[in-house]
């Protein structure tokens, strides 16, 4: 479980703003635990190298845990339980972290609250759409509303080519979503409608997080403090929501499940250290780029169809990536 492994050899908060140098990529997943300070909101460098491969990983993590969503458990169960599991994965690491400061605690409240949002309306787009088609609109209509919340709630600009990076990455993983392979025909209205959703609160918890993460005083102690209490609310929730139904398909796919669990930690840990060296929009784009995964994931593992609108699509969310890189 890789960060588990990276919150075992420490961690740094974030970059200095008068400049952090560009480290490899082991020293950097390093990061996670040493450093107190944060920096002042909008104070960034290009992402370096290591923050933008260290990136790609995590796009890899998040399409992966989402496939999973799909293969196994009933897709609303399954998300509320990949959170409660989120919680279990974590909960040793409540030891090794001190608390998050006390200004990091509202942050990481109304995050736990987005994110129960969050997980019911995924695991109903879901329930009637493709991977191919719900993944990609949910995560490609986000970065938009992300740039923008972080640009007038935080103050970060990202530059000409950082809006220009997001803007093409975000149309090339909305037209990723326009058919679905249950009929090529037309786009299934409820998970669209569901994904739509589902893009406005990641663009929430992101910007919320971002903040929070940063005034923490530790990456470490957010993550985990952060995944625990919205296993929490998961859990009241799902417990009166399905009652013992729950806890049986936790049994029946606890491995499948404590495993996605730790894809998703690792995925949203490492977008959470990166928020704290490089601007909120342009960590919370980069995640995007997992769309290419996810598509690749339902062609081969799920039988959707390869399109030649999917290959353009995938073509275009390439050029946001590299954009983002020099932004």
């Amino acid at each position: 479980m890789m960060l588990a492994s990276a919150l075992g050899r420490g961690a740094n908060c974030c970059h200095n703003a008068a400049g952090g140098s560009e480290v490899g990529a082991a020293s950097t997943l390093a990061a996670i635990r040493r450093g107190q300070s944060h920096p002042a909101l909008g104070q960034f460098k290009r992402m370096d190298s290591s923050v933008f491969a260290i990136m790609m990983i995590a796009a890899a993590l998040h399409a992966g845990w989402n496939a999973l969503l799909k293969l196994r458990v009933e897709p609303r169960i399954a998300s509320t339980l990949l959170g409660i599991a989120g919680g279990i994965v974590v909960l040793p690491l409540c030891f090794v972290f001190p608390l998050p400061a006390k200004e990091a605690w509202p942050f990481l409240a109304a995050s736990s609250l987005i994110h129960l949002i969050y997980f019911q309306s995924l695991g109903i787009a879901y329930e009637t759409g493709d991977l191919g088609q719900v993944y990609p609109l949910a995560r490609g209509s986000a970065p938009l509303l992300t740039a923008i919340g972080a640009m007038f709630f935080v103050g970060e600009g990202i530059g000409l080519f950082g809006w220009i990076g997001v803007t093409t990455l975000a149309v090339g993983v909305v037209l990723l979503s326009l058919k679905g392979a249950r009929d090529s025909s037309r786009i299934e209205g409820r998970a669209v409608g569901f994904a739509l959703l589902t893009a406005a609160t990641i663009g929430a918890y992101t910007v919320v997080d971002g903040v929070g993460v940063r005034r923490s005083g530790n990456v470490g102690s957010y993550i985990v403090w952060g995944f625990l209490l919205s296993a929490t609310v998961l859990a009241v929730y799902g417990g009166w929501r399905w009652r013992g139904g729950l806890v049986t398909a936790f049994v029946g796919s606890a491995r499948m499940l404590l495993l996605g669990a730790a894809m998703s930690i690792g995925s949203y840990g490492i977008a959470l250290w990166a928020m704290t060296q490089a601007p909120i929009a342009i960590v919370g784009a980069m995640r995007e780029s997992s769309v290419l995964f996810a598509a690749l994931i339902g062609v081969v593992f799920l039988g959707e169809p390869l399109l030649r609108l999917r290959i353009i699509a995938g073509t275009l969310v390439l050029a946001g990536v590299l954009l983002l890189r020099l932004a």
